[in-house]
């Protein structure tokens, strides 16, 4: 069933089905955006063009072609200096939301949980009771 949203580029109302983010005619100009970009990087010479010399030389916006990218409309397997921009730094990945280093930082981190944690349930669950002696006691 559709949803009435506002459109986040232009603002006005439109019936969101799940399908574009964005109303029918903002979905045309970005269409013809995307025809244009795509026509710019075929040609031998712009394949490797940067983010920066694409936005310079078509006139469509960063988000736009991050966007892109995402959903895998432009692949930076043919573009090699296309991506979007890691959840966390900011560096530009070219596959998931994390860029390598952020994933393996993360990784990293989950072991050291997961070691921490195991360790303090084997001291928990260890059969030797501990018997804490006081020598003042004694005498």
């Amino acid at each position: 069933m559709a949803e009435l949203r506002n459109c986040p580029t232009c603002g006005e109302f439109f019936n969101y089905t799940g399908v574009r983010d964005v109303c029918a005619k903002c979905a045309m100009h970005e269409e013809k955006m995307y025809e244009e970009v795509y026509r710019f990087l075929r040609k031998r010479e712009n394949r490797a063009a940067t983010i920066e010399r694409i936005v310079e030389m078509t006139g469509v916006t960063e988000s736009l072609l991050h966007k892109w990218v995402r959903k895998g409309r432009l692949q930076p397997a043919l573009f090699p200096n296309l991506g979007y921009p890691c959840d966390n730094c900011g560096k530009l990945t070219t596959k998931g939301k994390l860029c390598d280093g952020c994933t393996d930082d993360l990784k990293s981190e989950l072991r050291t949980f997961e070691a921490a944690q195991e360790f303090r349930e084997s001291v928990q669950n260890s059969d030797r009771a501990t018997y804490l002696s006081d020598k003042r006691r004694n005498r």
